[in-house]
């Protein structure tokens, strides 16, 4: 063999090696993180059994859901909402019917297009108020909030009392018996929340089809354990309720707003303040007569930067900003910082998940390799094997009950896809956390957070609406 031969073959073994060693230890890495995380989840899922069996035991009377006897103001913050705002408002109008209620609409003085869409309904029906804020938008939705809050304020000292606020997105279609169900639980709680539902879309099975999957589980099985656990139940944005007297306390804490307009999840800190006020908030899984769930139903993000823009906006409100926002509750319950750090995770999942997608380029580089100069591959036995092996059952599981939920919630059609969809779920987070930081880091400096939101679709037919 020639010495220019001995030198190649020394420097692919020299490669080989490095290659080896990072799949190696990214691997080793990535099994321990997921791990980690899957024994949380199963951990959950326990919780979630217990919490059911619980609830059969001790089964609850269903409550009435008569008409409802509150005065209620819907807000609707709604920047760039032109698309979706009217007919929503319309079928709003429509589904509630006659119920004591009046929905205040947010816009900004530089939207003339939406201001255009509200007030046209406006004019058709008195119940509809339009709210045009102070200063040009986008502010952040929460600022929005703020402004429906004052014009609240200026018709109740005008003799129009509320007796609750329900919160809503312009996207949102709302359920018939939304607000017999709000009346009837806050009779004895300060806020409720209803399950959200995203409407399965044909135009994107996998993108949009994969929040599907996610309020499957979060609104099928996290928030039941959360209320079971007695830790503090976090909003949705959308399909919940506050009385009047608790938003009150709220705005008296925050010098007169309710809503944090530095968040950009107020949503979510929200219901942690009413907990933290000792407020009661409910989760309520109520059906109609055909048996079809209470909850909200809307369109979400259709293509993969809509996704990763949204996800980017969830991910930096509750796992980057709420860490240093809200805290984790000095002195509150083992299950009180559980679930806050359950919020939180996905600081420390992301890096694991990138890190096990590096480590499987890594070993298909190492097989390439090995294929080309002959060299065995590093054998994977003893404790690494059986810490694979045991990843390897808790995805499964954690597979299977995605599924399952999927299933219970949309039909074995949508159960189907979403096994694939967990590869697009891994895909929108990874740019998301990319896309988070960005938005992120400008904050720390004190730039002021801004609405960083996405174009909506309403359904256009019944059938949408299903």
């Amino acid at each position: 063999m020639s010495e220019s031969g001995g030198v190649g073959l020394e420097a692919s073994a020299t490669i080989l090696f490095v290659i080896d060693g990072i799949a190696r230890e990214a691997m080793l890495f990535a099994a321990i993180g997921f791990l980690i995380g899957g024994i949380d989840d199963l951990l959950v899922d326990l919780a979630y059994g217990i919490a059911r069996l619980r609830s059969w035991l001790c089964r609850d009377l269903p409550r009435s859901l008569t008409a409802s006897p509150m005065p209620m103001a819907l807000f609707i913050p709604a920047w760039d909402e032109a698309a979706v705002i009217a007919p929503m408002l319309r079928a709003t109008l429509a589904r509630y019917g006659d119920a004591d209620y009046r929905i205040y609409v947010g816009t900004y003085p530089n939207d003339p297009a939406t201001i255009t869409a509200v007030a046209a309904v406006a004019a058709t029906d008195p119940r509809v108020r339009l709210v045009v804020g102070p200063v040009p938008g986008p502010t952040t939705k929460a600022d929005c909030l703020n402004a429906l809050w004052r014009a609240l304020l200026r018709d109740e000292a005008a003799g129009e009392p509320c007796a609750a606020v329900v919160l809503h997105d312009a996207e949102d279609l709302v359920h018939p018996l939304e607000l017999a169900v709000f009346a009837a639980w806050l009779s004895d709680h300060d806020a409720v929340q209803l399950p959200v539902q995203p409407l399965a879309d044909a135009r994107s099975p996998l993108v949009a089809g994969h929040y599907l999957d996610e309020f499957a589980e979060s609104h099928g099985k996290n928030l039941i354990v959360r209320e079971a656990l007695g830790a503090a139940i976090p909003f949705a944005g959308v399909g919940c309720a506050i009385r009047r007297e608790m938003l009150g306390r709220i705005a008296d804490s925050r010098g007169g707003q309710p809503f944090d307009a530095a968040s950009l999840t107020e949503d979510y800190e929200l219901g942690l303040t009413v907990a933290a006020l000792g407020g009661r908030t409910r989760f309520v899984r109520a059906r109609d007569a055909s048996g079809a769930l209470v909850a909200v139903r809307a369109y979400f993000p259709a293509s993969l930067p809509a996704a990763v823009r949204q996800k980017a906006r969830w991910l930096t409100g509750i796992a980057l900003a709420g860490w240093d926002r809200v805290g984790w509750q000095r002195g509150g319950s083992i299950g009180e910082h559980w679930m806050r750090m359950r919020d939180r995770r996905a600081t420390l999942a992301i890096p694991v998940l990138a890190i096990a997608y590096l480590g499987l380029l890594a070993w298909g580089a190492s097989l390439v390799g090995h294929r080309l100069t002959g060299a065995p591959m590093p054998a994977i036995e003893g404790p690494m094997a059986q810490l694979l092996g045991c990843n390897a059952l808790l995805l499964g599981w954690r597979v299977a009950m995605r599924v399952a939920f999927t299933g219970a919630a949309h039909g074995p059609v949508q159960a189907a896809l979403a096994v694939p969809r967990v590869l697009v779920a891994n895909y929108v987070a990874l740019f998301a956390a990319r896309r988070a930081i960005v938005i992120y880091w400008p904050t720390l400096r004190g730039a002021a957070a801004r609405w960083d939101k996405t174009a909506h679709h309403f359904p256009e037919s019944r059938e949408d609406a299903a």
